[in-house]
Order: C-alpha cells, then structure tokens, then sequence
C-alpha cells in the first residue's frame, strides 16, 4: 500500500513497532503506534518520540548569513547569537508566507534551517535563488539526516541519561541549541518542538538516529505519530503550513504580528504590502473557536455569521486534554473578538462556536526562553 511513498531512516523499526501508516507530503509515515489519545497524553503527562526525518533540513554557510536572511523575513535577526534558534516565516512580495521555518545560528559562518516537508522543494528553490548571490552555500541533508522531536514533561531527564556527561541540558534555554557527539557521530539538538510542551529537536546521522530511537523505546518513551503531533500542536494553537498559513496569507493576518518586527529593521521581502495592512487594518484574522457542543469543525468548512459566509476553519479536531472541539478559524476582524460566536456549517446544519483566547491550552511545563 505505502511502497511509492519516501521512506526515513527509521522507517523499519517504526513498521516492526506496528505502527499505522499514511501518507504525507510523499513520505510513509506513522500516523499512530498504540493510538492518538494515549500517544497524546503520554506527551502532555510524560514523553514521547516522533520521527520527523521528512522535514526540510538546510545547512548554510558564508560570512553575514543572519544579514542575508534579514532580507527573506519580518524578523529582527539582528540580536540572534550562536546556539540560539528564531522561529520566522519567509514571505513573497505581497507579505504571503512561502513558509514558517525554525533558523539556528551557529556563530557568524553557519546555520541550520529546519522548514516543512510539503515545502522542500519551493523552499530550497527560494532561498537558492535568494541566497546564492548573498555568496551564501546551501547544502540539503534533509535525506540524510535522522530528526527526532522528543516531548513532554520527561524528555529532559531521559534524553540527558543518554548523553555525554559533559552536556547539561539544565543550561538549555527554550529555543537554545548544541552540538555533542552520541555513538561516535555528531548530533545537533535544540530545545524546540511543535507541541507545546518542554522538549528537543535532535538531528543525527542514519545510524546514530537509529540507535537514539531505539534507546528511547527501551527506556519506555512512547513512540508518537503524526496524528498526536497534530492535535497537540492544535491545542498549543501552533500553526500547520497549508492549513493556518500560506502564501495568500500575511503574518499579520494569521496572528503572528510577534514575528513581524516593521520598526526595528531595515527592508525586507514583503515589508510594504504588511506596512500597507498594518495602516489600512486587517481584513480578516485567524481566531480560536470553541465549539459550543460535541460537533467537531474540520478543515475547509465554513463559517457563518447571522447564514452569511464570512471565513472558514482551518484545523479542527476534539481536544483530548480539554475534552471540547476546537479549531482555528479566518474571520473577519470585526467578528474576531474573543467571547464573540459564530457558526460553523457541519454537513449541511449550523453549530454555535465561540471565539476564545489562544493558545487552548498552556502547558504548566514549558521552559522560558
């Protein structure tokens, strides 16, 4: 059934660990192991390991490579220093995001970029055709490298029992990143994840990667799949590319105006057309909704107010840590107040939402930056 599809490192051990397959931006991948509510509460109570070798991995190298990319995002990269990450979004001409990205500097010559898998290849196209010129050299490992999101409350103390004992993640802040040798190969780790929780990114060589998700699944980590990254990331309201963003779509508009830093930097690509909505007043905004029944808002269906159609839900699912249905939703910016309803269309009937702060839920264990 899966046998077109890209395979990661880790693919015959997560087949031996019976995982459910599925098929995502053309890799296999698990979509859930033992299943998506236990696979989501271990994360949020204990921890759990995801392979996500498919994303985007792009290593950089030149001189003023944070100036180079100061030109690509809204983001003042200006005070970045080596071992730490920025999360960003590359934008178009008119203010659209090509993607979200993670960038992690490492000193004035280096620096990794991690983007999402359905985008390699737009954005490696981009930031060829952008950077190149810059004197800046791209390579993408995005094939060979293993990526391990390990996340929860634990995933500090079991990841720290299988490193060097000169590493002492205690000094890790949130969004702060390393390298250190595991098996004899060099890995790069950084405090960073799409859930919500505390927790680490690990990028290591095939086989180091191999024997890092193995030593993890004999110290009881709970293997994850794709469907609790999902609805982890959903109550962390944490944006999914092609969903919540894309390149129709301005930072400002989809609630990351934090990323968007017009006073404190010089031109980028897109500044104008935000400076533009920033004046004029956004036309619509994306919004957490809470559904006020059990009915669950999915990706595509639309949103009413008084039988007109004014937006449309982007991602929606039944929260297993609150127990409600929630989902983000673009709005208009009038009907976008918290404590506002809407309605949503289900198969063809209309069911009350309300408009509530995000994220859903702040997890009590997240590390400060």
């Amino acid at each position: 059934m899966h046998s077109n599809g890209r395979k990661t490192p880790l693919f015959d051990l997560i087949v031996a660990q019976k995982a459910r397959l599925t098929e995502f931006a053309g890799w296999v991948m698990p979509i859930q192991f033992a299943g998506l509510r236990q696979e989501h509460e271990a994360v949020r109570t204990r921890v759990g390991a995801f392979d996500i070798s498919h994303m985007a991995k792009f290593q950089l190298q030149g001189t003023q490579i944070l100036a180079a990319l100061e030109t690509l995002v809204p983001t003042d990269l200006s005070g970045l220093q080596s071992g730490q990450a920025q999360y960003t979004v590359l934008l178009n001409p008119e203010g659209g995001v090509i993607d979200d990205i993670i960038i992690y500097a490492q000193g004035e010559q280096a620096a990794v970029i991690i983007a999402n898998a359905a985008t390699h290849d737009g954005d490696w196209a981009w930031l060829q055709e952008q950077l190149t010129p810059q004197g800046i050299r791209l390579t993408d490992v995005s094939d060979d490298r293993v990526l391990i999101a390990l996340q929860g409350p634990q995933a500090a103390t079991t990841l720290q029992a299988l490193l060097p004992a000169d590493v002492d993640l205690s000094k890790l802040s949130a969004f702060s990143h390393l390298t250190t040798q595991l098996g004899g190969e060099t890995i790069f780790l950084a405090r960073t994840g799409y859930t919500g929780e505390d927790g680490f990114e690990i990028m290591a060589p095939p086989e180091a990667g191999r024997q890092l998700w193995r030593s993890l699944m004999e110290v009881g980590v709970t293997p994850c799949g794709l469907g609790a990254r999902d609805t982890l990331r959903l109550e962390a309201a944490m944006a999914l590319y092609g969903q919540d963003l894309d390149d129709q779509t301005t930072p400002l508009e989809a609630g990351l105006r934090w990323l968007v830093h017009l006073e404190r930097k010089g031109d980028f690509i897109g500044r104008a057309a935000l400076e533009r909505q920033k004046a004029e007043g956004l036309p619509r905004r994306l919004v957490g909704l809470e559904m006020q029944g059990r009915h669950i808002a999915r990706h595509d269906y639309l949103v009413q107010v008084n039988g007109e159609t004014v937006g449309m839900v982007t991602s929606g699912t039944l929260s297993p840590t609150l127990g409600k249905a929630i989902a983000l939703a673009y709005v208009p910016s009038a009907q976008g107040k918290v404590g506002k309803t809407v309605d949503v269309v289900i198969r063809g009937k209309t069911y009350l939402a309300k408009v509530v702060k995000k994220p859903f839920y702040r997890s009590p264990n997240r590390p400060q930056k």
